[in-house]
């Protein structure tokens, strides 16, 4: 009699857990796409074509050798309508798979920089050549959100 009790209390249990984890699997609508490195620029005034000889360039030089390496997976420049004179009125944007691969890149990323354009003391002179042209507003690394559920 008491094995059969204890028999029926496991067989309830596991109907329970069974049970629990049936509802626990979440089936949302979406996924993690993409991640997004996004730069803020606002290009000073007359000095548009300065800036954009640049990132036609030497910018897109790097951009394309690094998706030829597998780095990044694309990029974007927009140009959009500044609102104020202090607005950023340029985004680059980075496109990667995703933060893991982004982060575990950094080297090959540096490394292909310092090929391309040379050492740290280069691109410092770089960094402050283009700040004559332009002021950097700022960055954000953003997720792409895909509005599909994920294929099991």
């Amino acid at each position: 009699m008491k094995t059969r009790r204890t028999l029926i209390g496991l067989l309830v249990l596991l109907v329970l857990i069974a049970g629990i984890s049936v509802i626990a699997q979440v089936n949302r609508p979406y996924q993690n796409g993409h991640v997004w490195n996004i730069a803020f620029i606002r290009i000073k005034p007359g000095m548009e074509t300065a800036y954009l000889n640049y990132l036609a360039g030497q910018w897109k030089a790097i951009q394309e050798a690094s998706k030829k390496e597998g780095l990044i997976l694309s990029y974007k420049v927009l140009s959009v309508e500044g609102h104020t004179p202090g607005d950023w009125n340029l985004m680059l944007m980075t496109e990667f798979k995703d933060l893991a691969t982004m982060e575990a890149n950094e080297d090959k990323a540096d490394a292909l920089t310092q090929k391309m354009i040379g050492n740290d003391e280069k691109q410092m002179q770089g960094y402050k050549d283009r700040s004559e042209v332009r002021e950097m507003m700022g960055d954000r690394l953003a997720r792409e959100i895909v509005l599909e559920s994920k294929s099991r």
